[in-house]
């Protein structure tokens, strides 16, 4: 990273995290969470407002889609909680993502967290009457009448969909508006709406073993003025069997980094078009550690070319 971006992403930092209560939960876990407030986490700005956002936020599919009041659903009070204590906001959920959207509802109101919580969810519609009865319903199930970001869902019937989207915020149901994708195969589309359209955010993939959006993509964010939310830092998970019984790098205490997800998260975020990285957990005390991604430094250019080598040599 260069000097000066490094040192604008350092000024962005968050004030600092207010202290975890930690008297419900299991020793261990009150270890781990604590942590996690050690420090403030870092920042940056929406390139189209300058608001700062917590670089580390948290993806819903799969892990929220669970069922109220079941052990499930207790974990994910702790997880939220974990979450919102520890300095983050950005919460990405969508509302093809099974009972992730109501989930999410659910637990805002269940902690009071909503004015702390930056909502980013979907359109994923091929229809103007679809798309109007989906963010009906997502509105419902949210527990809300806004959100602060609405995607246009793999760029799903963008065409349309990006401007209902535009409405809404004209409307001052949302704050931004941007498109999604998830796998290199969408990044050329991408790449063309980034340059016709005026976006406030778009959602990509980025990861030590999928790096091929910064070869354009990251860096037209960056020229646009576009924020940049990145999914499947962890590959859907499978970069955790490539490391099973594998030491961490011996410069990995240099970068502040003590487990495997946090240096998989800390890649993807030292990239300076990077705003925010949104890994999904239903567990509290992998919520706590992948918030410590989000605390002390960045890694070098030489860092994290070192693990883009060993992860396409593995």
């Amino acid at each position: 990273m260069h000097l000066h971006s490094r040192r604008r992403f350092l000024a962005g930092s968050a004030a600092t995290a207010s202290a975890l209560a930690l008297g419900a939960l299991p020793l261990p876990m009150r270890a781990l969470a604590a942590a996690a407030a050690s420090g403030p986490l870092l920042t940056r700005p929406i390139p189209s407002s300058g608001e700062q956002l917590p670089v580390i936020g948290a993806g819903t599919s799969g892990s929220y889609d669970v069922d109220p009041g079941s052990p499930e659903y207790a974990a994910l009070q702790e997880v939220v909680r974990i979450f919102f204590e520890g300095g983050a906001r950005l919460i990405d959920t969508s509302p093809n993502y099974g009972r992730s959207d109501e989930v999410v509802g659910s637990l805002l109101a269940d902690g009071g967290w909503r004015d702390k919580a930056f909502i980013a969810t979907k359109i994923a519609a091929d229809s103007r009457e679809a798309a109007e009865a989906q963010w009906k319903d997502s509105q419902r199930r949210l527990r809300t009448d806004k959100v602060e970001l609405l995607q246009v869902h793999n760029l799903r019937d963008w065409q349309r969909q990006l401007p209902f989207a535009r409405e809404l915020k004209e409307q001052g149901r949302t704050k931004y508006v941007g498109v999604t994708h998830y796998t290199d195969a969408g990044l050329p589309e991408l790449e063309r709406i980034m340059r016709a359209e005026k976006l406030d955010f778009i959602q990509i993939h980025y990861s030590v073993n999928s790096t091929r959006a910064a070869e354009r993509v990251l860096p037209l964010a960056q020229d646009r003025g576009i924020a940049v939310l990145v999914n499947r830092a962890f590959d859907d998970g499978r970069l955790f069997a490539r490391v099973k019984d594998k030491p961490l790098p011996g410069w990995a205490a240099e970068a502040g980094v003590t487990s495997w997800a946090q240096m998989f998260l800390k890649f993807a975020i030292s990239h300076p078009a990077v705003t925010v990285v949104i890994p999904a957990t239903g567990k509290p005390e992998r919520q706590a550690d992948q918030l410590k991604a989000g605390r002390g430094p960045l890694l070098s250019g030489a860092q994290q070319q070192e693990l883009v080598r060993q992860f396409a040599a593995a």
